[in-house]
């Protein structure tokens, strides 16, 4: 998988999404990096727990970073391989969580977007759909659904390959104006 490709793997929690990333990773035997996103959060045993799950399912040989809010830096730091990022709701919950507006959160995305496109190899984004269910009830979780929705558009309009992940099946997603 080498060369400057990013694809996004995008779909609801629990849908496969990273399961299907590491098997992606691990095709082309070159190294890998995780660019993990969540935050630690003290007595959130739950959050330990799956930070225990996601580190145990993954080869040895992989790399881990983790990075909450410099994205950009963090890929740039990356000298080759593959890059996982898991993911992209999380790191746009992040900056909202330390005052970031949507036009900072854009910026940010657009930075780690063209850090990933810099590179010799491949970055696959894990990111939810957040957008498919009800209007959010309070202020922060519409500015929230919306500026990931951005921040996903940005993504996926810069990969080469978007698939949107349901019940651990991928569908290819296509330009609206190749199916018009």
């Amino acid at each position: 998988m080498s060369g400057a490709r990013i694809t996004v793997l995008l779909g609801g929690a629990r849908a496969g999404k990273t399961s299907f990333a590491e098997r992606l990773a691990g095709v082309g035997g070159e190294p890998v990096t995780y660019l993990a996103t969540s935050p630690r959060i003290d007595g959130d045993l739950d959050l330990e727990a799956r930070i225990a799950r996601h580190r145990a399912d993954r080869p040895a040989t992989w790399s881990t970073v983790e990075e909450e809010i410099d994205l950009a830096g963090a890929i740039r730091a990356i000298d080759r391989g593959v890059i996982v990022i898991d993911c992209i709701t999380t790191w746009v919950g992040n900056l909202m969580h330390h005052g970031h507006g949507e036009a900072d959160v854009l910026a940010c995305a657009d930075d780690a977007v063209e850090a990933s496109l810099a590179r010799d190899g491949a970055t696959i984004v894990v990111t939810n759909e957040v957008g498919l269910g009800i209007v959010p009830p309070s202020e922060l979780g519409r500015a929230y659904r919306d500026a990931l929705g951005r921040v996903n558009q940005r993504w996926v309009s810069a990969s080469e390959r978007a698939l949107l992940i349901v019940a651990g099946r991928a569908l290819p997603l296509h330009e609206p104006d190749e199916l018009a």
